[in-house]
């Protein structure tokens, strides 16, 4: 009898050696950048679509998202499976320093060749463009990026500082690699007295304040406020939109990568679009409605970017825009 017991014992234990690393990879680990309802219902959304996955994850702004895991590469601990932040500056760092997982079998049918890493490394997931915003009561709206160079308008705008926003970081980089805009164009607006400090929230108060007539901001804030009645209007300038796209990756540490893959095809899946905007944003892929206030996604013009040339320039970009603007 105890010689039964003992083998039963020793079968038990070998099924539950054999049967760890599949209870393992049943759990998914996700470093992300959005707002914590945002990112709840996107890990719902995933979820529902693959109930045999519980996700556990970490919401941060980006900035701390990397401090938190630089902290634990350095330790030779990495905890995420997949990233989802804000930009693809900061995902292009990530790259550099060998972090990333190619997975060059993604589904990127519907994504322009511009948003999806040239190494599919990383995958944008929606745009937040920056455009202007202005106040209703300031009378007529500049239309274009060059209408605030004109002295009455400049002196009346306000825009975020890349210093603090990382928006603000990639639209700034996005007008210094542009031959049509450059730091001259940068120049001619401090010099016309429009000021920068703070981030998208600040532009948003003092535009809708009327402290100022005009702001550089992203989409949505402007557009979910002028729906809840704040006094404003956002316009899409007619050169074009800088826009962060909320990347998501892989680490090549991921200890659960089949799982990674299922979750980065959800988000770049119709269904994963259609939550996106839901949640009121942009969607990445072509042929997706987006949400109420914004224009059909084909009409909307994006400036190009490089986002390794942003992360190259990134202390120069800031060290000029400070010169200029201070902060």
């Amino acid at each position: 009898m105890s010689r039964l017991f003992g083998l039963a014992a020793s079968l038990s234990l070998a099924a539950l050696v054999l049967a760890g690393p599949a209870l393992a990879e049943s759990k998914l680990t996700l470093y992300t950048s959005q707002p914590n309802e945002d990112a709840q219902a996107t890990v719902d959304a995933f979820k529902a679509a693959h109930p045999d996955i519980t996700v556990e994850w970490v919401r941060e702004g980006t900035t701390k998202v990397m401090a938190k895991l630089q902290a634990e590469f350095a330790a030779g601990a990495p905890q995420p499976d997949v990233l989802l932040i804000a930009d693809s500056v900061t995902m292009e760092g990530l790259k550099r320093d060998g972090r990333l997982l190619p997975f060059p079998e993604a589904d990127t049918k519907g994504f322009d060749a511009a948003l999806v890493d040239k190494d599919h490394t990383y995958f944008s997931t929606k745009l937040i463009t920056t455009g202007l915003v202005a106040n209703t009561r300031a009378g007529e709206a500049p239309r274009a990026w060059k209408d605030l160079l004109k002295p009455e308008i400049a002196a009346k705008t306000t825009m975020p500082s890349p210093l603090t926003s990382g928006a603000a970081l990639v639209h700034v980089a996005t007008l210094a690699q542009n031959s049509e805009f450059g730091w001259p164009y940068l120049e001619t607006l401090a010099k016309e007295g429009t000021s920068a400090s703070g981030g998208n929230g600040a532009v948003m108060k003092s535009v809708a304040g009327g402290e100022k007539a005009y702001g550089v901001i992203v989409d949505y804030l402007a557009i979910r406020e002028a729906a809840k009645g704040a006094p404003v209007s956002f316009v899409f300038p007619t050169e074009g939109v800088s826009a962060v796209t909320e990347p998501v990756a892989i680490l090549k540490t991921a200890q659960n990568p089949d799982g990674a893959k299922l979750f980065v095809n959800f988000l770049l899946s119709e269904a994963g679009q259609k939550l996106a905007a839901r949640q009121g944003y942009l969607p990445a892929r072509s042929g997706i409605e987006g949400p109420a206030g914004f224009p059909a996604r084909d009409t909307i013009k994006l400036l190009p970017f490089d986002a390794a040339k942003a992360l190259a320039d990134e202390a120069e970009n800031k060290k000029r825009f400070s010169e200029l603007f201070g902060g």
